[in-house]
């Protein structure tokens, strides 16, 4: 009877000892269920990551606090979920809506002072105002403030890669990958049905007005949206941003003229309708010039692919309807 009793109150510890296991188990599964973060989650931080100078920067703990210098920088942090920790942005940043109640910390040129007195764990510089602000940046450095230039960008997958590194910086890698995907993926559809598009349109930008009318080459977002809609960029033979030769983009004759200054030009179309010595190009006799967003053609953030969608609505309204 004795062993009988012994046996049963062995049998009783196994049993409470499994339960409480399977126990721990389940509130792990609640827990990671409500967001809680372990130890093993943490230790993405302190993280290191070489900036667009070739500096390492180490960033020791998930910045609350960050300074935008740059309106692309600002535009993926708020993608990112960044919205609370921005407490600074440029005088030149207009989206998302929210940033008009954020510090304006300058524009060309930095207010160091106020910078600092934001108190920021990180500031997001960029390398295509680096060289203008490298004394100001190193005061922010010397001031013990995590400076990371990011690295310009003028293709998709440069785009690609400054989203991931800013999500990395800011302990925001899997949102910034979730990004990233939904961005490829809206990409593909919009290619899918640019494949229904029979004869290409030959297209010029005009990124400022006459007299001196700046155009998109090669090495351009613009290009390369044109390249993935099946439109025909007519100054490709030129790279980066150019001032055109009037004379012989009349003689290309472009079907679709695309303008991007609507935002400081009344009424842009008109304006080039009305440009001398265009009279018999098809663009201006078919009344085929439109205005886009320059912000989500041109700059290198999570809306980029809605500039692509926005050129393919311009250019073949009757594919992309």
């Amino acid at each position: 009877m004795k062993k009988w009793y012994s046996l049963l109150l062995a049998v009783m510890l196994i049993i409470g000892a499994l339960a409480g296991c399977a126990g721990k188990q389940d509130q792990g599964k609640e827990e990671k269920k409500a967001g809680v973060v372990k130890s093993s989650e943490q230790a993405a931080f302190p993280v290191t990551i070489k900036d667009a100078l070739g500096d390492k920067v180490v960033i020791d703990k998930k910045p609350e606090r960050i300074v935008s210098l740059i309106p692309s920088n600002t535009e993926i942090a708020f993608a990112l979920g960044l919205g609370k920790e921005v407490v600074g942005v440029s005088d030149y940043d207009n989206y998302p809506a929210e940033v008009s109640k954020k510090v304006k910390v300058g524009g060309q040129e930095i207010n160091v002072e106020k910078i600092i007195s934001l108190k920021p764990n990180l500031v997001l510089a960029h390398e295509s105002a680096a060289s203008i602000e490298k004394a100001a940046l190193q005061q922010l450095r010397d001031a013990g403030i995590k400076v990371f230039v990011v690295k310009n960008a003028d293709h998709f997958e440069q785009v690609y890669n400054t989203i991931d590194t800013i999500g990395k910086a800011t302990g925001e890698a899997e949102k910034a990958g979730e990004i990233i995907k939904g961005m490829k993926d809206k990409l593909a559809v919009i290619q899918a049905k640019a494949k229904e598009v029979k004869g290409e349109k030959k297209v010029l930008v005009e990124v400022s007005p006459a007299p001196e009318i700046y155009t998109a080459g090669k090495n351009t977002f613009m290009d390369e949206m044109l390249s993935m809609i099946k439109a025909d960029n007519i100054a490709h033979d030129q790279n980066g941003w150019v001032k055109i030769d009037e004379e012989a983009m009349v003689k290309r004759n472009p079907d679709v003229i695309v303008t991007t200054y609507g935002y400081y030009v009344k009424n842009p179309a008109a304006k080039v309708l009305n440009q001398k010595g265009w009279e018999n190009v098809n663009a201006v006799k078919n009344k085929q010039v439109l205005d886009v967003n320059a912000d989500k053609v041109n700059r290198p953030g999570p809306r980029i692919v809605e500039g692509v969608e926005d050129l393919a609505k311009a250019i073949y309204p009757e594919v992309f309807k």
